[in-house]
């Protein structure tokens, strides 16, 4: 019996490419509040691999789990899923 490996995905919007082959990636997700029951919005920086610098600020993109690749890369784009706008670049 051979056990399919389950990585954690996300989809998120580049931030920062301003590193060689890094991008900064802005995961948003709600929760509510434990007591007032508010809808909260949270927001989450990953910093993903890039390998061909093909991101751009404002691209949407999903990321994938990998092993570590330096101090703090444990993601990297799967693919982009829809390019930013010109003005954010």
């Amino acid at each position: 019996m051979v056990e399919e490996k389950r990585t954690k995905i996300k989809l998120g919007r580049v931030e920062s490419n301003k590193m060689d082959k890094t991008v900064v990636v802005v995961v948003e997700s709600y929760r509510r509040h434990p007591i007032y029951k508010k809808a909260m919005r949270r927001l989450k920086k990953f910093k993903a691999h890039d390998e061909q610098n093909a991101c751009h600020v404002g691209d949407m993109v999903r990321i994938e789990e990998t092993r570590p690749l330096s101090k703090e890369k444990r993601w990297r784009v799967v693919e982009i899923l829809a390019k930013g706008s010109k003005g954010e670049r």
